[in-house]
């Protein structure tokens, strides 16, 4: 690694959709920092998640792997120790690695490469919110239901809230931390964040960003004997139909949604402050990205879980005015791609790894060449009953899944994804060459059977492991307070010169 190897800050938010964001031309919401980021850096408009659920496509994102390769089909499956991430690659090449915040590890290891993690995660890391495919009219009490709508509006504190907060201000320590440290390794900073996911509540200051009236409305509803098959049941599965919302409940939401993104925003901004402020702000590239969407009421729908766009595609910027030209790609791409692109910008060689990797890196486009343009996605997990595929490419997206009939979209001329061309006779051809492509990516029965072993392996694991005393797998932050701080171990003028930032010196005796 040269001395020159740039820091990474990369900011994740969780179930942020780009359709509500200005960086993608939304009117109304408040966002002036992820603007002034995407001014400044290389913008991806149709970028995707690998999977659009949290575990799958935090796994896929930080491994390079499909799903079916990550094995992890869902919110209950193990994240395995011997997976490779961007946060080991990285680190091989002499970087500290820090994890702030979310990132949905279940399992025992919940480090997956990061030196430091800085908070302990907001959801649980054992296997209790296994899906059951061999029972799929059985409805699990942890399912998604419309309560979030139903008491959507403003709150002072909630649970997100209090994670988030400690998970920003963890980072924004870190980073004056980094500054004053004598370590002069380069750093990879993930500071994740649980907003804008519901439940739809945020405080008053950012309620009060929008009036009701101002709140745009879904798109007509689609009648749900018209939906197409996995999204009827994704209405079962999260009780769409036994719990109707109002009117005034979709706008509540929308409305709280819309303040958390100006949440998240704000957060951004702190942690932009904190790198320049620490000197720290020309040699690092910043991230910003979410793990899936959020249908927010399009189609009928809420919550994500599907491969519309809605659910699946995700805002992406990459920004350093030094190293890249600000500019908007239209290729699609995917969160897979993102470990082959840091694997290069730090300077590494992903051959000489000697490790498999789905995604592609994005060094071509960030460079302001043509790289690829391809995006694919697998689901595995509720309201699914077979596996889910999804191939983006140009103007087409073709949806397929053994249980169901197929869809194909020309999202060129149907951005909304209402007219679904899978059975249209003048794209025959291109269902033909999508259906072959399909074939020869995945065997999907044999996919279907390790799904269902797994699901089975973790339900007898996860019964047997809450019999007698619980031992959890989720991460404690270890903080030694001996060591913090002012202690009678040392001495206080060069504790308060080396916290000081910027550095004065020891003074003088």
């Amino acid at each position: 690694m040269t001395a020159k190897a740039p820091n990474v800050l990369i900011v994740m938010a969780d179930q942020m959709a780009p359709a509500f964001l200005p960086v993608y031309g939304h009117a109304m919401t408040r966002a002036p920092n992820m603007l002034a980021l995407a001014r400044s850096g290389v913008v991806f408009d149709s970028a995707y998640c690998n999977s659009p659920l949290c575990s799958p496509s935090r796994a896929s994102f930080m491994s390079g792997l499909l799903p079916s390769r990550t094995r992890v089909y869902d919110n209950a499956a193990e994240f395995g120790a011997d997976l490779p991430t961007f946060a080991h690659c990285l680190r091989l090449r002499g970087y500290q690695t820090i994890l702030s915040g979310k990132m949905h590890f279940c399992g025992p290891d919940q480090l997956h490469g990061f030196e430091e993690r800085l908070t302990t995660d907001i959801y649980p890391a054992d296997f209790g919110w296994t899906p059951d495919w061999d029972r799929p009219e059985h409805r699990p009490s942890w399912y998604h239901n419309m309560s979030s709508v139903r008491q959507a509006g403003v709150c002072v504190r909630t649970n997100q809230v209090d994670f988030d907060d400690e998970a920003a201000f963890m980072a924004e320590r870190a980073i004056f931390d980094i500054a004053r440290s004598r370590d002069r390794r380069p750093f990879l900073l993930v500071a994740s964040f649980s907003h804008p996911h519901d439940p739809f509540a945020v405080p008053q200051r950012y309620w009060d960003l929008y009036r009701d009236s101002d709140i745009d409305m879904p798109a007509p509803a689609i009648a749900p004997e018209a939906l197409d098959a996995h999204s009827r049941r994704l209405r079962r599965v999260c009780a769409m139909d036994a719990e109707p919302v109002t009117e005034a409940q979709v706008r509540d939401a929308r409305h709280a949604y819309y303040g958390a993104i100006a949440y998240i925003d704000d957060l951004l901004g702190r942690l932009m402050a904190a790198l320049r402020s620490a000197g720290l702000a020309e040699d690092t590239i910043v991230v910003l990205t979410s793990d899936h969407g959020e249908m927010l009421g399009e189609r009928g729908l809420w919550y994500k879980m599907s491969f519309f766009d809605g659910a699946s595609r995700v805002p992406l910027v990459i920004a350093n005015p030094g190293r890249f030209a600000p500019r908007r790609v239209a290729a699609s791409v995917s969160l897979v791609d993102l470990m082959p692109t840091l694997i290069d910008i730090s300077g590494g060689n992903r051959q000489s790894l000697g490790i498999a990797i789905d995604g592609r890196s994005l060094t071509p486009h960030l460079d302001g060449g043509a790289g690829h343009d391809e995006a694919i996605g697998e689901y595995l997990a509720e309201g699914a009953i077979a596996p889910i595929v999804m191939i983006r490419r140009g103007e087409f997206k073709f949806i397929h899944s053994p249980a169901d009939p197929d869809q194909l979209y020309d999202l060129s001329h149907d951005p909304g994804e209402r007219d679904n061309l899978a059975q249209n006779p003048t794209c025959a051809a291109v269902v033909a060459d999508f259906r072959a492509e399909v074939g020869k990516r995945w065997d999907l029965a044999a996919l279907d059977a390790r799904v269902l072993e797994s699901q089975r392996r973790r339900r007898l694991v996860d019964a047997a492991l809450n019999k007698g005393e619980h031992r959890s797998w989720d991460f404690q932050p270890l903080r030694d307070a001996s060591k913090q701080y002012m202690r009678n171990n040392m001495d206080l003028d060069d504790l308060e010169a080396m916290a000081r930032f910027p550095s004065i010196g020891r003074p003088p005796n």
